[in-house]
């Protein structure tokens, strides 16, 4: 698979989250759809969404409800389409919303990996591939980003760093739709630092793409450590997102 082939399956994948088409990510104008979330979306993707905002860099794709629809095409023709996705002008947006019951949510950034760089990264301790039946007594707190209890049907495939029979990190991936598997990685503190993470994703990314699934890892800005990790193990930002939701449930998420 090369990396064309990746980002083609990306942006095919965002098109069927998003009621749109995937060469609309690669215009250079604003583009905006009806908000409508396909049968073959990310299973995290839920109702109700007031409006989400993709980038991959050339332009903003707007999924929007048809309520919303003349707040954000005037705001994604305002300002530049990177700038639609931070501060300060967001809060334009979200101004605007709040009006209409709603709040900006979510705001993420995704990386995919770059096959020319990718590669299985070294280990001070023992590595093992874990598969679905391996994670039974996994769910616990400490491995709460490499694995969903909420999902446990999606949890497929994973790496475990070991350390004397004892496990001291653990990647997994979430088959959240047919074609991309979305990695999550915990190391416990006394071992990060010394390039657990990076191995343990490197490698079960190496091993997603084998399965001929696009792995896919995302992360707040603001979470170096984890852009720093996904940079290391060979993945490069490909797209960004940012979801406005009903303001009750945003209030509930702050609770």
């Amino acid at each position: 698979m090369e990396n064309r082939d990746i980002y083609r399956i990306a942006m095919e994948q965002s098109a069927l989250d998003n009621n749109c088409s995937a060469e609309d990510f690669l215009k250079n104008h604003p583009v905006i759809v009806e908000s409508r979330i396909g049968e073959k979306a990310r299973k995290y993707y839920k109702e109700p969404v007031a409006c989400n905002l993709i980038s991959y860099g050339n332009n903003i794709v707007a999924s929007v409800k048809e309520e919303n629809r003349k707040i954000v095409e005037e705001y994604i023709n305002k300002f530049e389409f990177y700038h639609c996705f931070e501060t300060p002008n967001f809060h334009w947006l979200n101004d605007r919303l709040k009006k209409h019951g709603q709040k900006v949510c979510f705001m993420a950034e995704y990386y995919l990996p770059d096959v020319e760089k990718l590669h299985s990264l070294p280990c001070s301790y023992e590595l093992r591939i874990l598969v679905q039946a391996d994670f039974g007594q996994l769910y616990k707190p400490e491995w709460g980003n490499a694995l969903c209890e909420d999902r446990k049907e999606l949890d497929v495939l994973g790496v475990g760093a070991y350390d004397s029979g004892k496990l001291i990190g653990l990647a997994g991936c979430s088959a959240d739709c047919d074609t991309m598997w979305q990695i999550g990685v915990d190391v416990l503190p006394e071992y990060r630092r010394n390039g657990v993470a990076a191995a343990l994703t490197s490698t079960l990314a190496v091993e997603i793409l084998k399965r001929g699934k696009v792995p896919f890892y995302c992360s707040a800005w603001s979470n170096i450590r984890s852009v720093r990790n996904a940079i290391k193990s060979g993945f490069i930002p490909a797209w960004v997102e940012m979801t406005a939701k009903p303001e009750n449930i945003v209030d509930e998420m702050n609770q």
